[in-house]
């Protein structure tokens, strides 16, 4: 049986991205998965890997109720947005699967040979108040313009965080990151002096 769904896209601060909202939850609260290849997607996302035969589809980020896709360069989203659109849509009306299982948040689907270790943070007792800031504050700042922020760890005055999907790559993200995030961290816990970000 078809349910009724809506899909709607909506431009992000990042031109590489557009954020496809529905009328339906995808993902729990606070859950995310990005892929940006269909070999990241396969045994993750049904969806994922469909939207990945699609030539111009760059990267999936999907959320609690959205999907941003990133696009490759050579297509205006023009010639592109309503099939996107109408794509989600059908999937979603057909009740087919989103997501079967959710990736590993720290072990990257396929390290490539020049990936540096990623650090490992040891628990602070600033942790928790630094989650609840960026959970109150910025995330749903982030998950309007399509992205999603985590904190991956605290340590000798610098929080260092992770964009995902419009966020990741996107122009305005760093002025985001220094002027938004950090300034707000630093007003409520003096000892936060910096933030970064990895990519996603």
């Amino acid at each position: 049986m078809k349910v009724p769904i809506t899909v709607y896209a909506e431009m992000t601060p990042n031109p590489s991205t557009m954020k496809f909202v529905c009328n339906k939850h995808l993902l729990g609260t606070g859950d995310s998965a990005e892929f940006t290849s269909m070999s990241e997607a396969k045994g993750y996302s049904p969806l994922a890997e469909e939207l990945f035969k699609l030539p111009f589809v760059n990267g999936v980020f999907i959320a609690s109720n959205f999907i941003t896709i990133t696009k490759t360069d050579n297509l205006s989203w023009d010639f592109i947005t309503m099939e996107l659109r109408e794509f989600i849509r059908e999937w979603l009306a057909e009740a087919k699967e989103v997501l079967i299982m959710m990736p590993s948040k720290n072990t990257p689907a396929e390290p490539s040979p020049d990936d540096t270790p990623k650090k490992v943070f040891t628990a602070s007792e600033y942790d928790d108040a630094i989650v609840d800031l960026l959970d109150q504050y910025v995330r749903p700042a982030v998950e309007n313009d399509g992205g999603a922020i985590d904190f991956l760890g605290f340590e000798d005055g610098i929080v260092t965080v992770i964009l995902k999907g419009s966020c990741s790559g996107c122009p305005s993200s760093t002025a985001t990151l220094k002027g938004g995030i950090e300034s707000l961290l630093k007003q409520h816990l003096p000892e936060v002096k910096e933030v970064v970000a990895e990519n996603g």
